[in-house]
């Protein structure tokens, strides 16, 4: 059931991974889900979410080989999302994808009932993040800033703004998936 794959969408600093992984902890005795691993062409940072870092050559071979049922360019890295990470969808788990707002008309078009949640964050947040992540120099945080990406949200897309405590964050994302899916809302915290 494609309406249980979660297309998690926003722009850097937003809190994606921090919304995720806080979503990720407070998920017991719930539905069965699955948070897929993104395949990227960087180093893992420490704290950051949990990846497959390959090389461009290895990712280029993965693609190659048709490993990746996602796949897009973005701030001059590569992002997969493997096949096997979408496997659980035909076992009935839901299935979270931290994604690209550039790359969400081709998940749409493949999976147009799956569920897109947009997590955002005024720019002035974006910007204190960014640096803090210390990740990046001052003109590669600028032009992730000035990547605006205009996508058009589906009607029923659900959206965050994540500009407070993540905690409060995990909270409105756990109360709009209990009121999106009322057969599985008994089972939400």
């Amino acid at each position: 059931m494609t309406q249980r794959l979660f297309y998690v969408i926003g722009p850097s600093g937003a809190g994606k991974d921090s919304a995720l992984h806080g979503l990720r902890a407070a998920w017991s005795n719930l539905p069965p889900a699955h948070w897929a691993r993104r395949t990227i062409t960087r180093e893992t940072h420490a704290g950051s979410e949990r990846n497959e870092c390959v090389s461009e050559a290895a990712f280029e071979d993965l693609r190659r080989a048709g490993a990746f049922a996602m796949e897009w360019q973005a701030n001059g890295l590569s992002y997969g999302i493997r096949r096997t990470e979408l496997a659980p969808l035909s076992t009935g788990h839901w299935v979270f994808v931290n994604g690209s707002r550039a790359y969400l008309p081709m998940v749409l078009k493949q999976w147009p009932a799956c569920t897109v949640v947009q997590i955002t964050a005024p720019a002035a947040v974006l910007l204190q993040r960014l640096r803090a992540r210390n990740r990046e120099t001052q003109q590669a945080i600028s032009d992730r800033l000035a990547r605006g990406v205009d996508v058009e949200l589906p009607a029923s897309a659900i959206r965050i703004v994540n500009d407070g405590p993540i905690v409060e964050t995990v909270e409105l994302l756990l109360a709009a998936l209990r009121a999106r899916f009322s057969t599985d809302a008994a089972r939400l915290p």
